[in-house]
């Protein structure tokens, strides 16, 4: 089933389903979503280390007092 129909499909799921059918599907796209967001980040901080664009602990905790007296 390709992304149309699927569309359709959860479309139908949506108008008849009730609060606790909505609650879970609502829940599960969230979920879905923020675990995309957090493996896209995964990936780019994993190249970020393969091209070397690191920071060394000092480094870090140096920003972070500038940071902090802004």
């Amino acid at each position: 089933m390709g992304a149309i129909e699927l569309r359709e499909e959860l479309h139908k799921y949506v108008e008849i389903g009730d609060k606790k059918f909505l609650d879970a599907l609502y829940k599960t796209a969230i979920s879905y979503i923020e675990q995309k967001q957090l493996d896209r980040m995964i990936a780019e901080g994993e190249e970020d280390i393969k091209a070397g664009r690191i920071h060394s602990q000092d480094e870090v905790q140096k920003m972070i007092e500038d940071w902090t007296k802004a």
